[in-house]
């Protein structure tokens, strides 16, 4: 996904480590925050008020953080509210990458480059070029380019635009879904990356076993609740989603996450095709995509860039949480997602 220094392309970020050989993901730069009315938001910063067709995502349908906001935008019914651009698969030495014409193109300024964004908002921006990128189109700044937060904003900022009301980060279990979403994200999220771009045994053994340990808690959870928090869907299921659907297709071969597939697990796998057959879910996941991205991008992991045929993935399957814990979704589920 590449760096710019002082607004210069540099070297890819993904080939950096520490002298462990460990994996570090770099911090995300804009924290800027939507809100309903333009206050501060979470971090204190404001500013950006919530407005119809004033914003812009950059995404890339293989990152599973940049999912995590399309599904957001699906879920609330903010397609229409909200713009989206989608790069290209392949990430090579200019970083994201968009097509001249197609789908794959940028809706806004035409741009052949994700650093040419980064660069029009700041022409002397330092740092990664990353998605999801949540653009102003009425400032032409960036104003957040962290996912956790970007979903947040997603999620409650734009109610007014939209008929559905739920609410993924309820105030009475934000501490509870904050604290569930750490150790997910450490060992989990972040943790098959950890696993995939380690440069020593120890660093990959360690990321490794911290891994399969959180799935391993994780899968016990599921065995007496349907979701992670209990009977409630929230953002801690899908932040979780977007790294299980991933697991088999990509992080058991490429990133040597292979000590059991999620089809392995039989809570975990069940969650998983219950998430995916959720309306409007399936429409944001392309496999073929997320593989093309993963093994023809990563050349230091897979340099011959030859791309498995495999696996034979089976989300539509039916699953049994509606069996083992009941139909007790939202009372309103059913209703968000008619077409109205």
């Amino acid at each position: 996904m590449g760096m710019l220094f002082k607004g210069e392309l540099v070297d890819n970020w993904l080939e950096r480590e520490n002298d462990e050989g460990e994996f570090k993901r770099m911090a995300s730069t804009f924290r800027h925050w939507v809100t309903a009315d333009g206050r501060a938001g979470p971090t204190g910063e404001g500013g950006f008020k919530a407005e119809a067709d004033r914003y812009h995502l950059y995404v890339s349908d293989a990152c599973p953080w940049a999912h995590r906001t399309v599904i957001f935008r699906q879920l609330k019914k903010l397609e229409n509210i909200i713009g989206l651009s989608i790069v290209e698969a392949d990430m090579l030495a200019q970083g994201w990458t968009f097509a001249e014409d197609g789908k794959y193109i940028d809706q806004l300024h035409g741009f052949k480059y994700m650093h040419e964004i980064y660069t029009s908002a700041d022409k002397e921006f330092t740092g990664q070029i990353t998605v999801p990128v949540l653009w102003d189109k009425k400032l032409n700044i960036i104003v957040n380019n962290e996912s956790s937060e970007i979903i947040r904003m997603l999620n409650s900022a734009f109610n007014e635009f939209t008929q559905v009301k739920t609410d993924y980060y309820p105030q009475d279990f934000r501490a509870e879904i904050d604290a569930i979403n750490q150790p997910i994200y450490d060992h989990i999220n972040n943790g098959v990356y950890r696993c995939g771009f380690a440069t020593t045994q120890d660093a990959y053994e360690n990321a490794f076993d911290r891994l399969f340990t959180e799935l391993e808690r994780v899968e016990e959870k599921l065995s007496t609740q349907r979701y992670l928090l209990g009977e409630q869907l929230t953002e801690a299921d899908w932040r979780l989603f977007t790294t299980l659907i991933r697991f088999d297709a990509v992080y058991v071969g490429h990133f040597k996450c292979n000590l059991r597939r999620i089809a392995d697990y039989a809570n975990l796998s069940n969650y998983l095709r219950e998430l995916y057959q959720i309306p409007g879910i399936a429409g944001t996941v392309d496999i073929d995509y997320i593989k093309r991205h993963y093994y023809y991008s990563h050349t230091s992991i897979n340099p011959t860039q030859v791309i498995p045929k495999g696996p034979d993935l089976q989300f539509d399957l039916a699953h049994d949480r509606g069996i083992k814990f009941g139909d007790n979704f939202d009372d309103n589920f059913d209703d968000n997602f008619d077409d109205n």
